[in-house]
């Protein structure tokens, strides 16, 4: 598994799933060309390239670098780096037929093809063996976050106060917090809030 600060953006949800066996970062989908319209996707997308920086890794076809080059137009260049599968020809195993230009996705080609894409971008990704304390479902609902009368208000403030969408799930919630701070910090933000809430 390789560990990535940054988080990944891919087209589809089959590529998550490619990628969620490969490394160790938070990996959003564009849902295709779905981001053109999905004002609130743009800015959970900037506001993790503004963070820790966003690796695009699209397919190599002309639709993948549509969707790279829309990135660029609402994400500043400094914050990205560009991940590419080099053109294999072929079709994904779940499809009847290959895609428009004959070319394998991300979800298509082999683990060491998007390795390689990923070392050759020059970031240093380092094997995770011992990963931090990860925030889960179960920290989400002992802290009040969930499963609770008041937890839909209280995932509200707390996306408030992280500057991110107010439509994420609490499962994409979990994963992007998971990315911008640790385990120790956010239950002692939690904590804090709590007490605040006591004192009003």
């Amino acid at each position: 598994m390789i560990k990535l600060k940054q988080a990944v953006i891919v087209e589809g949800k089959y590529d998550k799933i490619k990628l969620s066996n490969i490394v160790d970062a938070p990996i959003i989908c564009t849902d295709g060309f779905g981001i053109f319209k999905d004002k609130e996707l743009r800015n959970l997308i900037k506001s993790l390239a503004e963070r820790n920086g966003i690796i695009v890794l699209t397919d190599s076809d002309s639709a993948g670098f549509k969707i790279r080059n829309f990135i660029s137009s609402f994400v500043d260049k400094k914050y990205i780096t560009n991940a590419y599968i080099p053109d294999i020809f072929g079709r994904e195993k779940r499809k009847t037929e290959p895609s428009k230009e004959g070319k394998l996705g991300v979800e298509g080609v082999s683990e060491s093809v998007i390795k390689d894409a990923l070392e050759r971008t020059g970031i240093l990704c380092e094997k995770v063996d011992n990963p931090s304390r990860k925030i889960t479902k179960a920290d989400f609902y002992e802290l009040g976050l969930s499963g609770r009368k008041n937890s839909a208000e209280y995932r509200r403030s707390l996306l408030r106060s992280f500057n991110l969408p107010a439509r994420l799930s609490a499962n994409s919630l979990i994963e992007i917090l998971n990315s911008i701070t640790t385990y120790d910090e956010f239950t002692e933000y939690v904590r804090k809030a709590g007490e605040e809430n006591c004192s009003e």
